[in-house]
Formats: structure tokens, C-alpha cells, sequence
């Protein structure tokens, strides 16, 4: 099937590892010019050649995507490299601090700083180039856990505050011929990730999660999520837009 993604620009925050390496990589075997950006250079890089491998285009930026600037200057450099911007997967966040109410007022701004305010930033910046050209996709990398309770508060918060602002952009752009999406991941492993430290930890205990918690009998992968993305940014997907899909092996419990 082909997607439509041939030579479209693409922006992934957030890409050196797991999912965003995935959906980048993803976007690569599609045709897609990928931006890839995260802290870490060296990451940065191998995602990057990975992404060379799989046959498309890829510029790296390093930097801090909590930060205006930061947010700022991926976009400059994407545009400088590649021109305008057609696709933007807002993937970078985290968990951090206290997970229940003792959360201090620094934790809550800490994580909706590395969750909310990067895809906030980010999609506000390539909106207007999209009207502009009447196209555009943005997908939101949110949780399960932004859809129902769970996890810690903070990230439970920031995740289910991404959804809310997807499903108004969404209403908001769909005049202008833009779509916006979120996908909520279930527990995805890959090495490095908190699931895989935890299994490296303490085995029995993941054991007994995956038997409790995943239908499937097993964790996801991060490619699983990344195909799901890639479709949602794509042509095949033109009527979809505001819905958050479930990429989770049925661990979710909501009815809806």
C-alpha cells in the first residue's frame, strides 16, 4: 500500500530511541525527508543511520525540547534543511518525580514541561504552514494512561491534557484541511526503557504483570506503535482525524 508519504517532510521529537526511532525509521521506508531530535548526540546519530538504512533523508538536531528555544530551533533547522514541514509526530516526554499527590509544584511543572509543552510548542509552530498549504498532519505520542486512570498523577495528567488538546486542534484545523491524531501506547519495551529495566530488575514481577495485565501475553514494541503513527500521518488516512488509537494489546480497560 502506498501511503502518500513519498518526499513529505516529517519532524519527530524525541526520536533517538523506542518509539520515535521507530516511527522514524518507519517514515524512512515510506520516502519521508525525517527530522530527528533528542538530547543525546550519540543516539542521535545511530537513529539517524538507521534511518539512512531504511532509505530516506534524515538531519539530526540535538537539543533540549522542554525548552522554547529549543522547540525553536528544531524547526529552524528542519525548514533550513528541508522546507516546510508536512508532518510532525509529537513523541518526547516522561515520567519524573513523586507519582501520587505528594508531587511538588516543581514535579508537576517538570513533567507537563517534558509531555505537554513540547507538543504545545512544537504544533503551534508548523501550524500556520500548514493552513498555509491547506495540509498537514500532527500525531500526539500520548498513554493509556492519558485515555484512563493509572500510572503516576503528574503523567497521568500531562498524557490525558495531550489528548484534550489534539481532539481541539483537530476541530479547530479540519476547515483548513489539517489533521490531528493521538495514538495512546500500552507498556512498549525496548532496550533502555523503563520496561526493560524493570524485567532486567525484577523478572517474577514482570512475569506476573504481562500474565495479569497484557491479553496478548506480551509487551509491545516500539515498531507496533510506530506503524500505527505512520498511517495516521498518512494519505491513507484522510478522514481520520481527532481520535486517539489504541496501540496496547487490549491492556486498557475503558470502554471507549
Amino acid at each position: 500500500m502506498n501511503l502518500g508519504l513519498e518526499g513529505k517532510v516529517a519532524v519527530v521529537t524525541g526520536s533517538s530511541r523506542g518509539i520515535g526511532r521507530a516511527t522514524a525509521i518507519a517514515l524512512a521506508r515510506e520516502g519521508a525527508r525525517v527530522v530527528l531530535s533528542a538530547r543525546g548526540e550519540e543516539q542521535l546519530q545511530e537513529a539517524a543511520s538507521a534511518v539512512r538504512a531504511a532509505g530516506g533523508e534524515a538531519l539530526t538536531v540535538a537539543g533540549d525540547l522542554t525548552t522554547a528555544d529549543g522547540v525553536a530551533h528544531l524547526l529552524g533547522e528542519a525548514r533550513g534543511r528541508f522546507g516546510p514541514v508536512d508532518v510532525l509526530v509529537n513523541n518526547v516526554g516522561g515520567s519524573r518525580g513523586k507519582p501520587t499527590w505528594e508531587a511538588s509544584d516543581e514535579e508537576w511543572q517538570e513533567v507537563l514541561g517534558i509531555n505537554l509543552m513540547p507538543a504545545v510548542r512544537a504544533s503551534r509552530a508548523v501550524i500556520p504552514e500548514m493552513i498555509e498549504r491547506k495540509r498537514g498532519a500532527i500525531v500526539i505520542v500520548s498513554s493509556i494512561y492519558g485515555r484512563e486512570s493509572g500510572g503516576p498523577m503528574t503523567y497521568n495528567a500531562a498524557k490525558a491534557a495531550e489528548l484534550s488538546i489534539a481532539k481541539q486542534m483537530a476541530k479547530q484545523l479540519a476547515p483548513h484541511g489539517v489533521r490531528v491524531n493521538a495514538v495512546a501506547p500500552g507498556s512498549i519495551i525496548f532496550p533502555g526503557g523503563s520496561w526493560q529495566r524493570r524485567v532486567d530488575t525484577d523478572p517474577e514481577a514482570m512475569r506476573k504483570f504481562v500474565e495479569a495485565e497484557m491479553p496478548l501475553g506480551r509487551f509491545g514494541r516500539p515498531e507496533e506503535v510506530a506503524d500505527a503513527v505512520v498511517f495516521l500521518c498518512s494519505e491513507r488516512a484522510s478522514l481520520i482525524t481527532g481520535v486517539c488509537l489504541n496501540v496496547d494489546g487490549c491492556q486498557s480497560r475503558s470502554n471507549i
